[in-house]
């Protein structure tokens, strides 16, 4: 506000000095033009009523500087100095201040210099015309005091009003600082208090403030319900461990007995192994990606490394063969991992036979895997994806009932669909797409990718 008031009052005081300026050079421009023709040759004016009638004072100099003649309320003494004077030139015009502005000058003029044709027998060179200032002086300086109050009461002004209206203006700042203080303290539940009848920068900020709140919430939900169930399937692999070792350390056994048990254990610390890696597969954020994977080829690899693992689910699996090339935006070591999930879910929660079909349709990618076991009810289809959800009698069974939750979290990241269809109820998360089913009532799991045009590589 200083720097604007400043400038406003330069510019103002600037015009008013410029237009007092310029009716003082018009007067001294008459009465130049009055006088000059009266400059005789020997500097004397010819007809020095005449010159004194402009009301301006006016001196003849010669090139030295001295007075040759003057009139009107001019002093004897030159008006300017002798530097001054060679600056105007051998026939040029200057006007100059003669006395100080501030501290008040006892007599101010304001002076228009004219350089008289120069000859052999002419001793007059210079002609001064003056004219007082002081009208225009008092004016500039009773403006210049004027400006300087009104400025600082101006000043006074807006920074009182301003500081009343930031005030205002950061009031509801400080509500959110001390509700958030009470967030960070523990308080739970807790939302920032915006007023329901302002729609300006502060309460939308407000607003996302909250939905921000809300999000972080749920997240900690999730992760505490995360944290919780996996504790709990840890505690069952963990106590099992626990006690087959207390069991075979109650009595000396035989080397094939220590056989038998460790082979037990093995079994368990696999299982653990298995959780411990799902679980940090969930934890990991995938990439996101551009990559365009050929979904026909890296199934078909998935399930004829499932077969030589498995060589007696030979008869159960049953790929169908793809009638066209499908490539979906999709990191093949991610399509590779849903696809060993989608099966490992089928052949462990299902019946055979097991069926897996890969179709394009339109600008998808659709891979279906589809088994004839007793599926899902509607209320276990609605939350298969949740982390360690299952059936009470997919329990007794091996699994955490993390794989479809891992699906998900892939199919996701790829901007895809993963579909759950059984006994006529669909079930879908993700990039809902236009899709339609194309199955029986078998219960079947659906990926659908975006389509990726291949690589000419």
């Amino acid at each position: 506000m200083l720097v604007l008031l400043t400038a406003a009052g330069a510019f103002v005081y600037w015009r008013v000095q410029y237009a007092l300026d310029r009716g003082l050079d018009t007067e001294l421009a008459a009465a130049t033009g009055v006088i000059a023709p009266l400059v005789g040759a020997d500097g004397q004016v010819t007809s020095t009523e005449r010159a004194t009638a402009t009301g301006a004072g006016w001196q003849v100099l010669d090139r030295a500087g001295t007075v040759l003649d003057s009139g009107g309320p001019a002093p004897s003494t030159s008006l300017v100095s002798r530097a001054a004077l060679d600056r105007v030139g051998a026939s040029g015009v200057r006007t100059l201040d003669v006395g100080s502005f501030l501290p008040v000058a006892d007599e101010p003029y304001r002076v228009r210099v004219t350089a008289l044709p120069s000859t052999g027998e002419r001793a007059a060179a210079y002609l001064l015309v003056g004219v007082r200032r002081d009208h225009r002086d008092e004016a500039l300086r009773e403006l210049l005091l004027q400006l300087s109050l009104a400025g600082l009461g101006a000043l006074l002004v807006a920074c009182v009003v301003g500081d009343v209206l930031a005030r205002l203006a950061l009031r509801p700042v400080e509500r959110y600082r001390r509700r958030a203080a009470e967030i960070s303290a523990g308080a739970s539940g807790v939302r920032l208090d915006v007023p329901a009848s302002r729609d300006d920068e502060v309460t939308r900020l407000g607003h996302t403030l909250n939905e921000m709140l809300g999000a972080l919430e749920q997240s900690l939900d999730r992760e505490r319900q995360f944290v919780n169930d996996a504790s709990h399937e840890l505690r069952t692999p963990l106590t099992l461990l626990k006690s087959r070792i207390q069991l075979t350390r109650r009595r000396t056994r035989s080397v094939e007995e220590h056989e038998r048990a460790l082979d037990e254990l093995e079994v368990d610390v696999t299982r653990l192994a298995d959780l411990a890696e799902q679980l940090l597969a969930l934890s990991r954020r995938p990439p996101e990606t551009e990559a365009s994977t050929d979904v026909v080829a890296t199934t078909r690899e998935v399930v004829d490394g499932w077969l030589a693992a498995h060589p007696e689910q030979a008869a159960d699996l049953h790929l169908v063969p793809a009638t066209a090339e499908a490539h979906a935006v999709v990191e093949a070591s991610a399509l590779g991992r849903i696809v060993t999930n989608l099966l490992a879910n089928a052949v462990t929660h299902g019946r055979p036979p097991v069926t897996i079909r890969v179709r394009r349709e339109a600008a998808h990618v659709v891979l279906e895997v589809a088994d004839h076991g007793e599926g899902m009810d509607p209320e276990l289809l609605a939350q298969a994806t949740r982390r360690f959800s299952r059936a009470p009698e997919a329990r007794s069974r091996p699994g955490a009932g993390l794989g479809l939750s891992i699906v998900e979290a892939q199919v996701a990241t790829s901007g895809g669909e993963l579909r759950l269809c059984h006994a006529g109820h669909h079930v879908s998360s993700g990039a809902v797409t236009e899709v339609l089913c194309r199955h029986d009532d078998a219960m079947t799991v659906s990926v659908i990718l975006p389509a990726a045009v291949p690589s000419a590589g």
